[in-house]
């Protein structure tokens, strides 16, 4: 009980952050040392996007985090039923270069 309480880890979670940002695209990279995640909200009709947030992390978190996405998805399909993939929507989008066109 003792070895319980000292894992114990607060977190803090801000009225700012609290809010969330939406995002229908993730973008991910990375080197030998780590993975980044950028997270966008594409919008239609708009000729740019902004990345919403990046996420920087060691291989080992991207890894843990691909596992609990798994196990996560996993128990959302057995409570709500299987998730739906849609067909590959080719989102013409360009890291500061011309913009895509259809």
């Amino acid at each position: 009980m003792e070895n319980q309480e000292q894992q114990q880890l607060n977190i803090e979670l801000t009225e700012e952050m609290a809010d969330g940002q939406y995002a229908n695209l993730a973008i991910i990279t990375h080197s030998f040392a780590e993975f980044i995640i950028d997270f966008v909200n594409v919008m239609p009709n708009t000729p740019k996007s902004k990345v919403k947030s990046r996420v920087v992390m060691t291989p080992h978190h991207a890894k843990r985090l691909m596992l609990a996405l798994i196990d996560n998805v996993k128990q959302f399909e057995a409570a709500n039923g299987t998730i739906k993939e849609q067909a590959n929507s080719a989102i013409p989008f360009t890291l500061g270069g011309q913009k895509g066109e259809a």
